[in-house]
């Protein structure tokens, strides 16, 4: 049986801005296919962990391997090929609002096409408009490519970010809350849907939830920052609810 592909690893790693600790030492690895929730209160240092993983920020100390690339001694020029294989989806959809829903998708192939063809979908290659229409297709809103974003219920425009995130076929798909500011329901179809093209795709997925019932149920893994520390790195099937509570106390 073939060994798993360890697509993140992150060794010792600590981080700070200046003389303020906000993590360190802080191991684990995920393989391929695998889903990690990261959990814990405001202020612990969860989206700065994720940044970290993409060399977005500098660790402090520690080692970060990201498909099979040291982040922290790769240069910009890898750093940007690498995240071209990341797909990322936040709280805040981020879309262009005055730009169509298909344009605003293509423009999660700017990191692998630069230049300005993949801003305008009038401009696009014929090739990047099929992925883009394909994407669309999974989220169920090909029928609105052509509708401006800001048109869009909150929910649409989720499935939006996600087409985009989606569209460039990501090795990796990172999560920082993205239901945070949906109504329950919205919240609840984002997150069916993006697992469920996660797991179509055998995509590694990390994602930040204060949802310890989304955590439970979407992660295979659950990573917990407290205390400046990783506190928690167990399997979902083995906690319950209780065990993450403590967590935001």
């Amino acid at each position: 049986m073939p060994v798993p592909r360890v697509d993140i690893e992150a060794k010792s790693v600590s981080k700070q801005f200046g003389a303020t600790p906000i993590f360190e030492d802080v191991s684990f690895r995920l393989v391929r296919g695998e889903a990690a929730a990261l959990v814990g209160a405001n202020g612990t240092g969860k989206s700065t962990l994720l940044r970290c993983m993409m060399g977005l920020v500098p660790v402090s100390s520690g080692q970060v391997t990201l498909l099979g690339h040291d982040t922290v001694k790769a240069r910009q020029a890898e750093l940007r090929t690498l995240r071209a294989r990341i797909g990322m989806v936040s709280q805040k959809h981020n879309l262009v609002p005055r730009l169509s829903v298909l344009s605003n998708v293509l423009h999660g192939l700017l990191g692998r096409h630069a230049g300005p063809r993949h801003w305008s979908h009038s401009l696009a290659p014929e090739a990047s408009r099929h992925a883009a229409m394909a994407a669309l297709d999974k989220v169920g809103l090909a029928h609105l490519a052509m509708r401006r974003a800001d048109r869009l219920s909150g929910g649409q425009q989720q499935r939006v970010a996600i087409a985009r995130a989606i569209v460039g076929q990501p090795e990796i798909l990172i999560a920082d809350e993205p239901t945070a500011s949906l109504d329950p329901a919205a919240g609840e179809d984002v997150m069916e849907l993006f697992f469920q093209l996660a797991r179509e795709d055998t995509v590694t997925v990390v994602f930040i939830s204060h949802n310890i019932e989304h955590a439970l149920r979407y992660g295979d893994r659950v990573l917990g920052l407290a205390d400046g520390r990783l506190q928690l790195d167990a399997t979902a099937a083995s906690l319950k609810a209780p065990d993450l509570r403590g967590l935001y106390d």
